[in-house]
């Protein structure tokens, strides 16, 4: 089943709860990604207020507002599963970010053409940050909460510059996402799940 969502739109996001809540019923939703971003190009002292504020709203507040609706599907997956150990099958939240949103890390092909995603990497350092918080608000609930950055992948977003082709990239997520438990609570980690500092 297919569910459109504008995940700026808080209505859309209260109505994709309650059609997911009628899908799941009580045993809860297992797992909850949020990957819908937005990556347009402006570096400083270019940008606008428009700009950063498009990227704020889509990449850091619509996740959290996304999270905090499907937060009681999640709790009552957590509850369903007693016994289980946390990990991805039980409760989980993935977080689609990016080494952009890293104050420390940068990797050696981050040159001054990654710097035209100023906006980009603010609103996920935010949303590193949010989730970050969020992970150590929920702790012992039995929810999973993890950050994860899939690489440069040819997408709409990272054009035909990109490293990565999305079947690697996708896969390498998946094989991480199997292997995620209690130790990767709050944390910010790559496709193979190598931590990266915030």
């Amino acid at each position: 089943m297919l569910i459109k969502m504008d995940v700026t739109n808080a209505a859309q996001i209260e109505n994709a709860r309650y059609l997911i809540e009628d899908l799941v019923r009580d045993k809860g939703l297992n797992l909850l990604i949020n990957n819908a971003g937005v990556y347009i190009r402006q570096s400083f002292p270019d940008t606008t207020e428009e700009n950063m504020l498009l990227h704020f709203t889509t990449n850091t507040v619509a996740p959290v507002m996304v999270l905090k609706a499907m937060f009681p599907l999640l709790q009552q997956a957590a509850s369903y599963t007693v016994g289980m150990n946390v990990c991805v099958s039980k409760a989980a939240v993935l977080n689609i970010s990016s080494f952009g949103g890293s104050f420390q890390y940068k990797p050696n092909n981050f040159g001054r053409e990654k710097l035209l995603g100023f906006s980009s990497q603010i609103s996920k350092a935010a949303l590193n940050m949010a989730m970050k918080n969020i992970a150590r608000t929920v702790e012992g609930q039995d929810i999973l909460i993890v950050n994860m950055c899939p690489g440069w992948v040819k997408t709409d977003m990272g054009r035909n510059a990109a490293e990565l082709e999305v079947p690697e990239s996708v896969s390498a997520m998946m094989n991480t996402l199997s292997l995620l438990n209690q130790s990767h609570h709050g944390a910010f980690i790559d496709r193979y799940g190598e931590t990266i500092p915030y």
